[in-house]
């Protein structure tokens, strides 16, 4: 509360060079589709303000408009860390939405359905056990598009001095400060209805086993900032063309292939041949995996 007070007294300051228009409505742009994105997640059965029959889809495509408003901030600074920022951001988001959509595209399969409440009804079994590799990918690579620990390269402060937002003050920095924790509770908000069978649980009301899910993610998110080290831009974009990409479509090749032998619902026995699978491609490609250490790949 402290830290909210104190930046929304600062004084707003805009370079004399920057485009004006572009930078004060760059924050606008950045916060506006995280919060559309709620629309369609459920808190329980039909409690959601759109069911529609898309509604991952609308989240996917929704979702990477924030990006528009981040480069917007970069590109109206005239300034070249700003810019540099800016750019990192739009690489990751360009690279990470593969591995991420191809993620989604296998609980689609296993779900039969695009609506994020038909997905939930759909989950007797949670997808995080169907699909325990598809949730590794969609938790990485979420993490890496809203620019959370240890993908946050946008706001490399050795580098960058903060990245997009390093020329703005009070109520806009808090503007993307606030975008910043509202994608991460949009990301765990995703994942609890994708693969932890959102607000469904015994015992508690709907809307608390919805919460309660989304605090652990989030929780995990803030664990994974405090634990690993950043990691360079080159390894960033490795991960995501060299390691994520080819397992998301393994996953998904496997996924048809399941769907196809089991097309009503998948059997328990299905639980433990892809927690086989995952550890065998993790363990497999690792050994495959190179990040280019010692050299920079450009």
């Amino acid at each position: 509360m402290a830290d909210a007070v104190k930046v929304l007294l600062k004084e707003n300051i805009v370079p004399d060079k920057a485009d004006k228009l572009v930078h004060w409505l760059a924050p606008v742009v950045a916060f506006v589709p995280v919060l559309m994105i709620f629309a369609v997640v459920p808190f329980q059965n039909g409690a959601l303000l759109a069911d529609l029959n898309i509604g991952i889809l609308y989240v996917v495509a929704i979702s990477s408009v924030a990006t528009v408003g981040v480069f917007m901030a970069g590109w109206g600074s005239s300034n070249k860390y700003s810019l540099l920022g800016a750019m990192r951001n739009v690489a990751a988001v360009v690279s990470y939405e593969m591995p991420l959509v191809l993620a989604v595209l296998g609980v689609v399969l296993v779900a039969g359905s695009l609506s994020m409440n038909q997905i939930v009804l759909a989950q007797d079994i949670p997808f995080i056990l169907l699909q325990p590799l598809g949730f590794l990918i969609f938790f990485a690579a979420g993490c890496a598009e809203i620019n959370r620990s240890p993908f946050d390269l946008m706001e490399a402060d050795q580098e960058l001095v903060a990245g997009f937002h390093t020329e703005y003050t009070g109520m806009k920095f808090a503007m993307f400060y606030l975008v910043e924790y509202a994608e991460a509770i949009a990301i765990a908000a995703i994942i609890t209805t994708l693969f932890l069978g959102g607000w469904r649980g015994p015992l508690l009301p709907p809307w608390l086993w919805f919460i309660v899910k989304v605090f652990i993610v989030f929780f995990l998110m803030v664990w994974t900032r405090a634990t690993f080290p950043r990691v360079r831009i080159d390894q960033l974009m490795a991960l995501a063309w060299k390691f994520l990409f080819p397992l998301a479509l393994i996953n998904l090749f496997v996924t048809a292939i399941q769907v196809l032998i089991w097309p009503d619902a998948l059997p328990w026995i299905v639980i433990i041949i892809n927690f086989a699978i995952m550890g065998i491609l993790i363990l497999l490609w690792s050994k495959l995996f190179k990040l280019g250490w010692g050299r920079l790949e450009v």
